[in-house]
């Protein structure tokens, strides 16, 4: 929630409450004021350190060629446009140097099969914003099936999570005049019920937000009347993280039913389904949930083990009851397995196209995708021929036809894009450019033992028959949250900017993300977290032990989730790194359930309210832990002012502590960008090479830049 700036005696009643509660309020923490995102005196403290921190960076000879080389890559003509499957053609956002706003456009796969594909342009993002003088950034579009050229497009002024909603049609390429308009920003979204008609989850007023800021009711929207007039079909609590109801539609775009979805956790929900006009809870985990419809059945997904009618589906299986039976009986419908992991293995994303379920999945890191369909009473598989060794996606799914788009890439090696319909096996169909010279380069796996003994698997790139001798400077990245895993992916300007110019790459799976299924995220949450941080550090001092490198050589980076594992490993093992890149973080673990989208994060990391959970939270968070006396690596924290998800406010006081304790760092923040930082390609390609010049003056030069 957004805190009034406030110090002293000025403290608002909710500071105070939350000082009583044990969490610190304006007299313990003088910098709460930091916390109000956009008033005169946080700005002004923002553009000072901007100022400090441009003169320092972009000052280096290094910055512009960075810069430079990181713009050529974003503005790329040669990379691949992926695109997303509608019945009216092949559809894709794109972004470039004419274009930083983006352009929502479309062609026909036969033009797409082709090396310059012919496309029409349906919506000018640039165009509206500068007519309309809004910073427009486009957050995607829903859209009516079957057809889909009835559309809701979603527009941030800014880069922040919330929204505003407008009407368009795709078949005239225009907003459409009087249609369904939401201009009042929020978070939530739509369904379409049919052309005349919404559902519609959002901001409506007081009472109608949970305390993580999210929407918690319901309405159906008829269109030409006032949306304060529409009808309320569900409500959920305001203790949820987020609440609302949905339609589960097949792939032919028909309505089976109106569920509801009750976030009881960021990790557990419970569901219900409309039964006639009374909301009826399905008996399944608090940590399962509908997974889609295929061949006539409904899917579940289960993240714990699930007792049901005298047998148990293992953690992350899918399982299926028969769509017309469940409908009948929710509760009462025959359940089936129809996948369940093996060891180390666990299951990703998913696609259903119009005759068959396709699965991601990992096998010890390893990408595969397994297409599945009902034959004869039962469940089968197979696996897709895709190259092995590679992480693999599924990035776009027809639910009319077969047709589907796999990606396959890994560090060194340029995207690329393979293409099926159902007819054999996926075929290249295009091939991202080479951004960087992989000559002499190479990979390698190893472990490193976490303080519990837990083995903990890294990669790292780095030049074939480099000395052992700890002289190389060396980047490691981590992420290790909300059961997310990190992946080998092509490095593209990590690999230009910092491979090319003599440094390595360390990519560590951590507990706390989901690289090994929902087992290896929940054995690292809530008083259990500190595991992902001593995880980071075993690799850190496994890559020293090793002679990968050393200390003043080791930077890290990581953002949001990876922004608070990065500060607690500078906190807590100041001696083991050189530099430490705090990317729009979590910082204040004590006060983050008030700053944000915070609250939604308690079953992750625990409430600081409760004294017992506090004593986990203020073991490790990192603005409490920024003490007088210790020599820490300098750090590089930076942000963005529109991020209504972390909050600058968590990067904001974590420099203003080292900045009271004589200690040096960097602070940048972005007055644009959302959580995912820059909007356009220039804005991306500055804060990589303010990124890179800041690493390279660290762990590179013999003297320091801090």
């Amino acid at each position: 929630m957004t805190i009034t700036q406030a110090t002293g005696a000025s403290a608002n009643n909710h500071d105070q409450e939350a000082a009583a509660d044990g969490v610190p309020g304006p007299e313990q923490d003088p910098y709460i004021w930091l916390e109000e995102a956009r008033s005169d005196e946080a700005l002004a403290w923002v553009e000072n350190e901007n100022q400090l921190t441009q003169a320092a960076l972009e000052s280096d000879p290094r910055f512009e060629h960075l810069k430079a080389d990181a713009l050529a890559i974003f503005d790329s003509e040669d990379r691949i446009p992926f695109v997303s499957f509608r019945p009216d053609g092949l559809y894709n956002f794109w972004q470039d140097k004419q274009n930083p706003k983006g352009l929502l456009r479309r062609t026909t796969l036969d033009s797409y099969q082709t090396e310059e594909p012919v496309w029409e342009t349906v919506l000018d993002v640039d165009a509206l914003a500068a007519a309309e003088g809004k910073e427009w950034v486009y957050k995607g579009s829903t859209c009516l099936p079957p057809a889909r050229t009835k559309c809701m497009i979603a527009l941030s002024d800014g880069g922040e999570d919330a929204t505003i909603l407008r009407e368009f049609d795709t078949a005239t390429k225009s907003f459409v005049e009087g249609g369904f308009v939401i201009e009042e920003k929020s978070q939530g979204g739509i369904s379409w019920i049919d052309e005349d008609t919404l559902l519609v989850g959002r901001d409506f007023g007081e009472g109608t937000l949970t305390d993580s800021e999210y929407p918690f009711t319901s309405r159906v929207w008829k269109r030409g009347t006032p949306l304060s007039d529409a009808e309320e079909i569900f409500r959920g609590e305001p203790s949820d993280v987020w609440a609302g109801a949905s339609l589960l539609r097949d792939n032919t775009g028909t309505i089976h039913a109106r569920t509801a979805m009750r976030g009881v956790s960021f990790h557990e929900a419970e569901y219900f389904v409309d039964m006639d006009g009374e909301w009826v809870k399905l008996d399944i985990p608090k940590k399962a949930s509908p997974y889609g419809i295929v061949d006539g059945h409904l899917l579940y997904s289960t993240d714990v083990d699930w007792d049901v009618d005298g047998q148990t589906f293992p953690a992350d299986s899918l399982i299926a009851v028969n769509l017309e039976r469940w409908k009948a009986d929710p509760n009462g419908a025959a359940k089936t397995l129809v996948w369940a992991p093996g060891d180390r293995q666990t299951k990703r994303g998913g696609a259903i196209t119009g005759n068959a379920l396709f699965v991601d999945m990992l096998d010890n890191v390893v990408g595969k995708v397994l297409q599945f369909n009902y034959v004869d009473g039962s469940w089968v598989s197979e696996q897709v021929a895709l190259p092995d060794n590679a992480t693999v996606g599924i990035v776009a799914a027809s639910d009319e036809t077969d047709q589907i788009m796999f990606t396959v890439t890994d560090f060194l090696n340029p995207t690329t894009l393979y293409y099926a319909d159902g007819d054999g096996a996926p075929q290249v169909l295009k091939t991202s450019p080479s951004y960087f010279d992989k000559a002499g380069m190479e990979v390698e796996q190893h472990e490193a033992t976490s303080a519990d003994g837990n083995r903990i698997p890294y990669f790292i790139v780095k030049p074939a028959g480099m000395d052992m001798n700890g002289e190389t400077a060396v980047l490691m990245t981590g992420y290790g949250g909300f059961q997310v895993p990190r992946l080998p992916g092509y490095l593209g300007s990590t690999g230009k900017l910092w491979l090319e110019n003599g440094g390595a790459y360390v990519l560590a799976n951590l507990r706390g993300g989901g690289e090994f299924g929902p087992g290896w995220h929940q054995t690292a949450i809530r008083e259990n977290k500190q595991r992902t941080w001593d995880d980071f550090i075993a690799v850190g001092q496994d890559l020293v032990d090793k002679g990968f490198t050393s200390p003043k050589h080791l930077g890290i980076q990581g953002g949001s989730q990876g922004g608070l594992l990065v500060g607690t490993a500078f906190t807590q093992r100041p001696d083991l790194f050189g530099a430490a890149i705090v990317q729009i973080p979590l910082f204040d673990m004590l006060r983050y359930h008030l700053i944000g989208r915070g609250a939604s994060w308690i079953g992750e990391y625990g409430d600081p309210r409760i004294p017992e959970q506090r004593a986990w939270i203020e073991a490790y968070s990192p603005y409490q832990k920024i003490e007088k006396g210790v020599n820490y690596p300098t750090p590089f924290l930076w942000a963005s002012t529109a991020d209504d998800r972390t909050h600058p406010a968590h990067a904001r006081k974590g420099a203003a502590r080292l900045k009271e304790l004589g200690q040096p760092y960097y602070y940048f923040e972005d007055m644009t960008g959302g959580h995912s930082g820059g909007v356009d390609n220039e804005q991306r390609a500055k804060l990589q090479a303010l990124q890179y010049v800041y690493l390279m003056q660290q762990l590179m030069d013999d003297q320091s830049g801090g």
